[in-house]
């Protein structure tokens, strides 16, 4: 029988914890978020311990870390604001997404230091970003500590998307066309590559009867 290493996840150290939960958990998608403070700043950040959490309604939920205790920016813009855009990050987008993971000071815009093309949202304060094929609207609805502190999962209600008719019908999302990067271990990202494709053998979320529905 094949052994395989044991790695006891009680007393771990936090360096070698986040690198294995990012190593084994790929790939992951990347949400490129847009904040604003209260000064009307826009901020800018890609973060992948990220998905969806709910369909009714329609919910988002991202885990953001601390940096040396304090908030990260998009975090407090979050926690301040209630609002955030989650933005689907693409293979054309790439360079530009990464470089607005580095660490800019609060005073600065990533949208304006990196010349992000940024447009209106309509629920919410935070712009959407222009090059992106969705871009999701949210309002913060809990946000839920996590361990012993370091990390929050920050989760929101979907109260507009953004779909550009390139990816969409109207009715369903084309997730090939739409090209999005995910996220692996370490410095490396990754692309859809191969798709494989077989029947659904469950019903979807919403296909079933719902409370308020007649059967």
């Amino acid at each position: 029988m094949k052994e395989f290493i044991r790695v006891d996840g009680q007393g771990l150290d936090p360096a070698d914890a986040y690198r294995l939960v990012v190593g084994c958990v790929v790939p992951r998608p990347v949400a490129w978020i847009t904040t604003q403070d209260r000064n009307g700043r826009v901020n800018a950040a890609p973060f992948s311990s990220y998905n969806y959490v709910a369909t009714r309604p329609p919910m988002l939920a991202v885990n953001i870390s601390t940096l040396d205790g304090d908030l990260k920016d998009t975090a407090r813009n979050i926690v301040e604001t209630g609002e955030f855009v989650v933005n689907v990050s693409t293979e054309a987008d790439l360079e530009t997404m990464h470089a607005s993971a580095a660490e800019y000071p609060p005073e600065i815009s990533e949208p304006e230091a990196l010349g992000i093309p940024l447009l209106p949202s309509h629920h919410v304060q935070p712009p959407r970003i222009a090059s992106t094929p969705v871009q999701m609207e949210c309002r913060l609805d809990q946000a839920i500590t996590l361990g012993e502190g370091y990390n929050t999962l920050y989760i929101g209600q979907v109260v507009a998307f953004h779909l550009s008719p390139d990816i969409y019908d109207g009715r369903r999302v084309n997730s090939a066309a739409m090209r999005p990067v995910a996220r692996l271990g370490g410095p490396f990202y990754a692309a859809l590559g191969e798709i494989f494709h077989r029947p659904m053998l469950q019903r979807q979320p919403g296909a079933e009867p719902g409370p308020s529905s007649k059967p």
